[in-house]
């Protein structure tokens, strides 16, 4: 028999969605059960090591807008905190304001995931000294019971086999999949919806042979991230990997067509047409104004500190998208497969980069690449999990889709553009739509990386928008709560809405709701049907420091 516990509010994943969430709950006086199938909490900002992809108003000295909870910006502030005080900063480096520690082009706060994971575990420190928060690592969901609408227990199996029934009165999904939607059998979408669903301008226009026509296989690619160094004249290479032959080879089958093998440093640019982007690794520089791949995503940059570390490079790019198996709506086994093919695709990648890959400098191959498990937590060399852009997502009382945010259907729909967004975004765009309910806001490009179902990637604009509360609120199941990437938004709009501080804001946001119902003796659904009830919510949000409108909206 499992073991048992009971307590107010279940969240099930650690990641940016879960951590906030049980940061929130904590912060409101209330205790909670967080569990996480790794080993550390934080999902993609530590064990998916994926440098925070961010929007163009992160930082407080751009405009006058908050684009994130005020939780966030303090664990951004933290980060640089932490490398001041005890990472070997130069002078210089220590007195930027704005520190990037890896001045990576990608983000303007790339940094190692071990330094993420080190700052959101003191974050929590005392909430879990406290008892408010109880945290259960290495512990992943394998079946619920509920009844009448409502859950009433998860249970988790921890590393060493044991099973842990886990009663909860309200219970938050932040897992990397939307795990517990299956579980609780919970209304949820698995790939792309067709057009007729939402109407949407990207969106497959015919009909598929899923559920309302959708495309189940049409979900985007996974990737598993990796961390490597550089150092010149060495030589760091190992065996062949298994599966070399095939991926060093291997042309993508997409529509529109792909330019060539995958591995190589040509990939479509947003107009479809080839675009190089190659890598020059430290010690060496590119030119001024090149923009190239090792200092895309890279978290230690060599210059900013005195002790001689070499750069480390993080390795998230389109070469490694594993699009031909799908994760979602498989069996246990197919998916496994499927992660385990991203897996050697990876490795496969770094192999090609140490004996293959055209130079920078003539010749082929970097045999002085090594991998970089220590910046990960790991002795592989890659991240503890893979990075799943777009998990199992809530049919929820609101789904967020294009028509509400995507700048091309907004304008054909007449919206009027808003000139404010020209400086920063480098156009004008039309406001998206201005949710009465919303719990905080965001922004990023929709951004669809390749799918299994043979759809190329997407890359266009889209509205700074607002996050309704009706997309955390499941249509059915009571006391379940959408807290991280599977909140109800379409396959097109988890395009801009799966970046970290989003995910952050939607977990925040759920795990306050939930330790307000407990407060109040209303059910979510309750507090989103009654529009007095929500703006008082909303207040709370406000005084939490969450933002709810941009500066340029009317209300």
């Amino acid at each position: 028999m499992p073991d048992t516990l009971q307590t107010p509010i279940l969240i099930v994943g650690a990641g940016c969605g879960g951590f906030a969430a049980a940061l929130a709950v904590a912060r409101a006086g209330g205790s909670c059960v967080l569990t996480e199938p790794t080993d550390w909490v934080g999902g993609q900002l530590t064990s998916q090591a994926v440098p925070p992809d961010e929007n163009a108003w992160i930082e407080p000295d751009v405009g006058d807008a908050q684009a994130a909870t005020a939780s966030y910006l303090a664990f951004r502030e933290a980060v640089r905190s932490r490398y001041r005080r005890a990472e070997c900063l130069t002078a210089a480096a220590a007195a930027r304001p704005r520190l990037n520690p890896g001045d990576g082009w990608v983000s303007r706060l790339c940094f190692s995931p071990r330094i993420g994971q080190e700052v959101l575990r003191e974050t929590i420190r005392p909430h879990v000294e406290a008892g408010r928060i109880r945290l259960l690592l290495e512990h992943e969901p394998v079946s619920a019971d509920g009844a009448a609408n409502r859950v009433r227990s998860v249970t988790v199996r921890g590393g060493d086999g044991r099973e842990t029934r886990i009663a909860a009165d309200y219970v938050l999904d932040a897992t990397e999949a939307g795990d517990l939607y299956p579980l609780t059998g919970c209304e949820h979408a698995v790939g792309a919806e067709c057009r007729d669903a939402y109407g949407e301008l990207h969106a497959p226009a015919g009909r598929g042979d899923g559920p309302g026509g959708s495309h189940p296989r049409d979900q985007q690619a996974v990737s598993w991230c990796f961390a490597m160094e550089h150092r010149p004249g060495r030589n760091h290479v190992g065996p062949e990997p298994e599966g070399y032959a095939r991926w060093r080879s291997f042309v993508p089958d997409l529509d529109p067509p792909w330019c060539g093998p995958l591995f190589s440093w040509l990939s479509p640019g947003v107009d479809e047409r080839p675009r190089e982007m190659g890598m020059v690794p430290w010690p060496d520089r590119p030119a001024d104004g090149v923009w190239e791949l090792w200092r895309y995503r890279r978290i230690v940059d060599a210059s900013a500190h005195t002790d001689g570390r070499p750069d480390v490079c993080l390795v998230n790019w389109v070469q490694m998208d594993q699009f031909v198996e799908p994760v979602l709506g498989v069996s246990p086994d197919a998916a496994r497969a499927a992660l385990k093919l991203a897996k050697q695709q990876a490795r496969c990648l770094f192999h090609w980069m140490q004996t293959e890959a055209p130079r920078h400098d003539g010749g082929r191959g970097y045999p002085g690449l090594k991998l970089r498990g220590d910046e990960l937590g790991t002795d592989s060399g890659f991240a503890k999990a893979a990075y799943i852009r777009e998990p199992r997502r809530l049919l929820a009382r609101t789904i967020i889709h294009e028509g509400h945010l995507g700048a091309a259907q907004r304008r054909a729909a007449g919206e009027p553009e808003v000139p404010e967004l020209a400086t920063t975004l480098g156009e004008s765009v039309p406001a998206a739509e201005p949710f009465a309910d919303a719990v905080g806001v965001g922004h990023y490009r929709l951004d669809l990386h390749p799918s299994c179902a043979g759809r190329n990637s997407v890359y266009v604009e889209a509205a700074p928008y607002r996050i309704p509360l009706g997309s955390l609120i499941p249509v059915r199941v009571e006391n379940l709560l959408a807290a991280g990437k599977g909140f109800g938004v379409s396959h097109v709009v988890n395009g801009c809405t799966r970046l970290h501080p989003v995910e952050w804001t939607v977990g925040e946001a759920a795990g306050e709701l939930a330790a307000w119902c407990l407060e109040h003796g209303r059910t979510p659904a309750e507090v989103h049907a009654d529009a007095a009830q929500t703006r008082r919510f909303q207040d709370r949000l406000r005084a939490r420091g969450f933002a709810l409108a941009w500066p340029w909206e009317k209300s």
